[in-house]
């Protein structure tokens, strides 16, 4: 399996204008602990994570980010007031030029560089375009459903045409939140990673994935979306 087989497309982003506020209302308001800085043609200049704005805060570091960030919005505590006074964009606060990697990266390679440098995600880029974003958990669900099966015989290609159908599906038809919810497919098998809102929400996903030509089984992991979770 290779990057674009477990990436989550369609990836929330942030300009070098954004200012600190915006960005910790998108970190809530998706459920995720980081987003990449991109120009406009889509290049990544740097990365914003939970920690970036942390960071900015003196004496919070013993606090959990959903604490951390639900205060900005509170306006009752010094997080908040130091928001309003420091007033700080994406470009001031990013880690800059982050590493990134091609589609074609194998699993076991990302994992290594993520160990290296000690980080949790890495952006996909495709002729230096953002595509994708690669996480710990992205990593994690491709290597549980790379467990050979011999009764199993789909190309790599095939599995890459299942998944970008179901996303496709998903995406236009059922009202997820598609920067949510993931996809795997190895070998005709689909494993459905990710947060959605309610039972129906769940179902949605399953039948996008029941309804996509040779899908052979699927495993619906998707799970329900608890208060100060984050994503990639």
């Amino acid at each position: 399996m290779q990057a674009a087989d477990v990436m989550t497309p369609d990836v929330i982003t942030v300009t070098p204008d954004t200012e600190v506020r915006e960005i910790a209302r998108l970190l809530l308001e998706h459920h995720i602990s980081a987003v990449p800085v991109v120009d406009a043609n889509r290049k990544v200049l740097g990365i914003v994570s939970e920690g970036d704005l942390m960071r900015r805060v003196e004496n919070a570091t013993d606090q959990r980010h959903s604490w951390w960030l639900k205060s900005i919005f509170a306006a009752a505590n010094n997080a908040s007031d130091y928001v309003k006074s420091h007033g700080r964009k994406a470009k001031e606060i990013m880690t800059p030029d982050p590493i990134t990697i091609d589609e074609d990266k194998p699993l076991y390679r990302i994992a290594a560089l993520l160990e290296k440098h000690h980080i949790k995600r890495v952006p996909v880029v495709r002729d230096g375009r953002l595509v994708g974003i690669v996480s710990r958990a992205n990593l994690l669900q491709g290597f549980s459903a790379a467990a050979p099966d011999t009764d199993m015989e789909a190309t790599p290609q095939q599995d890459r045409e299942i998944r970008d159908a179901i996303l496709k599906e998903i995406n236009a038809h059922t009202g997820l939140m598609f920067d949510r919810v993931n996809v795997i497919v190895n070998n005709g098998v689909v494993q459905l990673w990710g947060l959605v809102q309610n039972q129906d929400e769940k179902m949605a996903a399953q039948v996008a994935a029941e309804n996509t030509p040779g899908v052979k089984r699927i495993e619906n992991n998707l799970g329900f979306v608890p208060l100060g979770v984050g994503g990639y």
